[in-house]
């Protein structure tokens, strides 16, 4: 089974942002014979500033990401923050992600549950890989058998983020598909100069290629930009679009090992 790569921006930018990573994200797609879901929120309701760009609100953004769907013919996965955004978000994604702050929120769940579409819940810092066992049984009570568990780094007290490897090995005994996203990884929240958009995106190929090593994880999640330096969100964490294909090389020939 080819490798499956849940890849765009952090959130939604501009129109013009999303074609262009699109088109690029394509083009490997159709070179190395893999599955691409392209990704991008259209709010960011977990800003650590007021001041920070949130994105352009759900119902421009879901616009957006249908017009990205019908001309490419491309899977979405997009998150959403509030149970109400559940419904109009599943019109068009096909995959339903809960961010990690928020996936112990049981309304939260059962709304993504009930849209019937794949739940991609992203492990909480502070949470064990066993507890999230728990929290899939939250969806699968409203008869969705359809989960994704995502590893996305674990608190270390000083706020660095430490990926246990071994924790995707212990989220995989819950039967489900194991996602591990590389970007996110690679945050350091709330530290660093610019407090809104700090991480170390120099890690993330290091991160995906042991992950994928370990033989366990079904899904790759890195976040791209064509100019990270400038990105409204989390550009110190998202892989240089340019650099996009050398690394997804790498991970696919890792995969089929």
């Amino acid at each position: 089974m080819p490798p499956i790569f849940i890849a765009g921006p952090c959130v939604i930018e501009t129109e013009d942002l999303l074609q262009e990573v699109t088109e690029e994200l394509v083009r490997i797609n159709q070179k190395y014979n893999i599955n691409i879901i392209f990704k991008s929120s259209f709010d960011k309701a977990n800003r650590t500033a007021i001041s920070s760009y949130r994105g352009p609100g759900m119902e421009k953004g879901l616009v957006m990401l249908q017009n990205i769907k019908s001309k490419y013919n491309l899977s979405i996965l997009t998150d959403i923050h509030e149970p109400w955004q559940a419904e109009p978000t599943a019109k068009v994604a096909d995959i339903i992600q809960i961010p990690a702050f928020l996936c112990r929120q049981t309304d939260l769940l059962t709304a993504a549950a009930k849209t019937g579409k794949i739940v991609n819940i992203k492990k909480a810092q502070f949470m064990s890989p066993e507890e999230m066992g728990k929290v899939a049984d939250k969806v699968r009570s409203f008869g969705n058998e359809k989960v994704i568990l995502c590893e996305r780094g674990n608190a270390f007290g000083y706020n660095n983020l430490i990926v246990d490897m071994t924790g995707l090995v212990r989220l995989k005994k819950h039967g489900y598909p194991v996602a591990f996203d590389a970007t996110h990884s690679v945050q350091i929240s709330g530290g660093g100069p610019n407090v809104s958009n700090s991480g170390a995106s120099e890690y993330v190929p290091y991160l995906a290629k042991a992950a994928l090593a370990t033989g366990v994880v079904d899904v790759l999640f890195m976040e791209t930009h064509d100019d990270p330096k400038n990105a409204l969100c989390d550009g110190s964490c998202m892989v240089e679009l340019s650099k996009m294909e050398d690394l997804l090389e790498k991970c696919v020939r890792i995969h089929s090992l």
